[in-house]
């Protein structure tokens, strides 16, 4: 059979409740729908649905949008997203499906990736979906959202949570971030930062959502650690250290620090290892520099050092994620950047 005729987008379904935010509703098809290959075919082919017959859903706006599906196209999913609503109802009340919220989630195949944006984490909670298992949800909520759910492994700092078949993320913006790392997962990271740049946002955001949780406001002027960060992104590949970083900035290291987490949301020495991850994987894609190579240029020193971080991190071996992603991904890769 040609290859023309065998290919297939992955089927994202959006599923869209009343009272759902606007924004958060067209994050998805967004981000998904920017992804091509090299014969210019969308990777992803994004539909809306609702838990009822085609027809208007309400918004938390003062408009309403005209879904076209039904719930029955959630059996035709890869992967399935729950956008946030204000009108849960029972379901962010006592952690309860409503008849018809629950007869809608049915027909979700088993092994569909399931996803949610800031509070539609209720829904899958609800649908036991989240059960013994770790979650996130926009920080206001999230005490709430553990004495509804104890049953669910809550954390609070983090933009987003990646547990395999099931992710999900903190409020609104964050699920841009979520979506670009399923686009990262799914195609690589050269994908997923062909897509950010298009969209106009950050590929990858550092730290989590402590760095927005209300606290006062940061004279303005006093010094940041943008220009130590910009440094320290020149030469990951050399050793790095505290003391260095603080003296680009004429703080004391204990000021630095304390700023510096205050800003990115984790400590200097989290934010390298991050960066030299995001390295390590962009020249595990892009080149074909042997993994001690690798290694060196990312700032690990050892590729043992390398294997540990990136088995941490993203949960595979260097050598896994270059047999993954320069497969997978080259063709989007040559496609998005044509």
């Amino acid at each position: 059979m040609d290859r023309l005729t065998e290919f297939r987008a992955h089927r994202v379904v959006v599923l869209a409740l009343d009272g759902l935010l606007p924004f958060e509703l067209g994050i998805p098809h967004r981000i998904f729908g920017r992804p091509v290959d090299a014969a210019g075919r969308h990777l992803y082919e994004v539909v809306t649905c609702s838990i009822r017959p085609p027809g208007p859903v309400d918004t938390d706006a003062d408009f309403s949008i005209h879904v076209p599906h039904g719930p029955e196209i959630l059996a035709t999913a890869d992967t399935v997203i729950v956008p946030a609503s204000y009108e849960l109802g029972p379901v962010y009340e006592k952690g309860v499906l409503t008849e018809e919220l629950a007869a809608a989630l049915t027909h979700i195949r088993p092994g569909t990736r399931l996803a949610s944006i800031c509070t539609g984490v209720y829904v899958l909670a609800a649908a036991g979906r989240l059960d013994g298992r770790r979650a996130t949800t926009h920080w206001a909520d999230a005490d709430r959202f553990q004495r509804v759910f104890p049953q669910v492994e809550v954390d609070a700092d983090v933009l987003f949570i990646d547990d395999g078949d099931v992710l999900t993320s903190a409020g609104v913006a964050a699920g841009i971030d979520l979506c670009l790392h399923m686009v990262r997962r799914d195609h690589g990271t050269a994908v997923a930062n062909e897509v950010a740049r298009r969209t106009v946002v950050p590929p990858h955001r550092d730290g989590g959502q402590a760095q927005y949780i209300h606290r006062p406001v940061p004279d303005p002027q006093l010094a940041t650690t943008t220009t130590a960060r910009a440094w320290a992104l020149g030469r990951l590949h050399e050793p790095i250290r505290l003391q260095d970083m603080a003296a680009r900035e004429a703080m004391s290291v204990r000021t630095f620090t304390r700023r510096f987490r205050e800003e990115a949301g984790v400590s200097p020495g989290q934010w390298l290892t991050q960066q030299r991850v995001e390295r390590a994987r962009h020249l595990l894609e892009s080149t074909d520099l042997s993994v001690d190579r690798v290694a060196r240029d990312a700032g690990f020193g050892t590729a043992q050092s390398m294997r540990q971080h990136l088995q941490t991190a993203l949960g595979v071996t260097p050598t896994t994620y270059r047999r993954t992603f320069r497969v997978s991904g080259s063709a989007a890769r040559t496609g998005a950047e044509a």
